[in-house]
């Protein structure tokens, strides 16, 4: 444990669940594999929209791919949630003074961000809209935000054991 770390995650690291956590054979494993396999599900949904947003697949109508598409990534990221939650516990007074995870979160909080602000001003705007049809620029903009800022999030969460 480090006691540069705030005292909550101290305590959270020492909790029975920290414990359970990091001495099982196989919880930590089995929470990390499934970190990466929900980033896969995860990023290939993502991938797809913003994709589709910054003019790819234009034979399919942006709303079509959205609509699929959203529902994996969602699904995606609540399995992050839950599996970087239980890698987070095991060793949270290591993680949260880790000033590449801190950047991980910041850049999470941006691409969180970034999604309010399409499913309230763009996404309305993509109903209805035809294959070929040129998209609004923020789509565009949107897209692209989305696809390097989920990028950088990953590159983050594999470089923490780095830093």
């Amino acid at each position: 444990m480090t006691d540069a770390a705030p005292a909550i995650f101290v305590a959270l690291e020492a909790s029975a669940l920290g414990a359970a956590i990091r001495q099982s054979s196989w919880i930590y494993m089995a929470a990390n594999v499934g970190h990466i396999v929900s980033l896969l599900v995860f990023f290939s949904a993502v991938a797809i929209m913003d994709l589709r947003m910054a003019g790819l697949f234009a034979s399919t109508a942006p709303d079509n791919i959205l609509r699929g598409a959203r529902k994996v990534a969602i699904i995606g990221f609540l399995g992050l949630l839950l599996t970087g939650s239980m890698l987070f516990t095991a060793e949270a007074s290591h993680v949260i003074t880790n000033k590449v995870f801190l950047l991980k979160l910041a850049l999470i909080a941006l691409g969180l961000i970034n999604i309010a602000i399409f499913e309230y001003f763009t996404a309305p705007q993509l109903k209805g809209v035809p294959p070929h049809a040129v998209l609004p620029s923020a789509a565009r903009t949107a897209g692209i935000v989305s696809l390097v800022t989920w990028v950088a999030v990953a590159i983050c969460g594999r470089s923490i054991a780095y830093f």
